[in-house]
């Protein structure tokens, strides 16, 4: 889970639909999911779907979703519920791939995710005869260990691994990681089929999405929310004179909402540059700025939040945050492109059909 799998199917979709114009997708076990028409859908199928108009029914792109008391309900009666739900899922695969050239089949974390329903990664792969290309972090020991130890659970299902993407490597590090890494996978049986440099912004969240993750309520700013990224946040707990060297692209301040010294740095600065400078501001303490300022703040773009926690626990929870492209971030779709199309052997992909 967040080794890369959704930033590679993005990317590797375009790479084909570069090459055969029919291209299916599914996620066929999912356990993140967002309402749409009324229907749970992988939040993955959904964003692919929005993104390349995949053109089939969105519920088979996502069969089965499992919610809180999904394990608990298929572990009363599983003879019953498991040929159930294998045939949603061959019937969902089916109609996404009906007429399409190749289907691209998105797991769920490891191999063995979904064992406790019978519903593994390496059982549904199985199921549908798939093939199988594993993506793990970058470096030499750790994701060579990894990989030997899921392929043996592929293995064990009967399924091929036809190769191995590592995610998230220093540029610097590429091709020491590609040569070690490669010989190593290489005696596991597994080619290495890319080795992709990290990405800054891919695993930055905006000021919309840390909105969301801390509760927040909005003060200013929420329409263009999306496009301002977090790539620095900082505890105002300092003077104003001493904030100023902060104000600028990509920095979220977080401060209580009574420090009218900060706020009006921010604004002043937003007014005189009269261009983006701070990516936003959170105040905390569930304090209101003075009005004065807030009809300030106002004539900004300044996205502005206001939380109850206090500055610690909101930070804590900035930190701890997992970062997923969703369909408002169109900045991020032509990077991933790229980053498949550059970086990864797609001849050497495809050979294995």
């Amino acid at each position: 889970m967040n080794d890369g799998k959704t930033t590679t199917c993005l990317g590797l979709y375009a790479a084909l639909q570069s090459l055969y114009p029919r291209v299916g997708f599914i996620k066929p076990v999912g356990q993140r999911f967002v309402d749409v028409g009324g229907l749970q859908v992988d939040e993955d199928s959904y964003l692919l779907d929005v993104i390349y108009q995949v053109r089939v029914p969105i519920e088979s792109m996502s069969p089965i979703t499992i919610d809180s008391t999904f394990t608990r309900r298929y572990l009363k009666n599983p003879d019953k519920l498991r040929p159930e739900l294998e045939d949603k899922i061959c019937r969902a695969f089916d109609r996404v791939s009906w007429e399409k050239d190749f289907t691209l089949i998105e797991g769920t974390g490891h191999a063995g995710v979904g064992a406790v329903f019978d519903l593994s990664n390496a059982s549904v792969a199985r199921l549908l005869n798939a093939k199988v290309v594993m993506v793990t972090p970058g470096g030499i020991g750790r994701p060579v260990d990894e990989i030997a130890l899921n392929k043996a659970l592929f293995d064990q299902a009967g399924v091929e691994v036809i190769g191995a993407i590592l995610n998230k490597v220093e540029p610097d590090k590429m091709s020491l990681i590609s040569e070690y890494a490669g010989a190593a996978l290489k005696r596991h049986g597994v080619p290495l089929l890319g080795v992709l440099p990290v990405q800054s912004m891919l695993s930055t969240p905006s000021i919309a999405q840390i909105a969301e993750e801390i509760g927040g309520r909005w003060l200013n700013g929420r329409a263009g929310a999306h496009k301002h990224r977090a790539e620095r946040v900082i505890v105002g707990a300092m003077t104003a004179k001493g904030v100023v060297e902060y104000l600028r692209p990509g920095v979220v301040i977080i401060t209580p909402g009574d420090r009218d010294d900060i706020i009006l740095a921010a604004v002043s600065s937003s007014r005189l540059s009269g261009e983006k400078t701070i990516a936003g501001l959170i105040l905390t303490n569930d304090i209101p700025p003075h009005p004065t300022l807030l009809d300030l703040l106002e004539q900004t773009d300044i996205p502005v939040i206001a939380a109850k926690q206090e500055c610690f626990a909101i930070t804590s929870k900035i930190h701890g945050m997992t970062v997923k492209t969703q369909p408002q971030d169109t900045d991020k779709i032509p990077v991933i492109k790229r980053l498949i199309t550059d970086h990864v052997d797609l001849g050497q992909l495809l050979s294995a059909f």
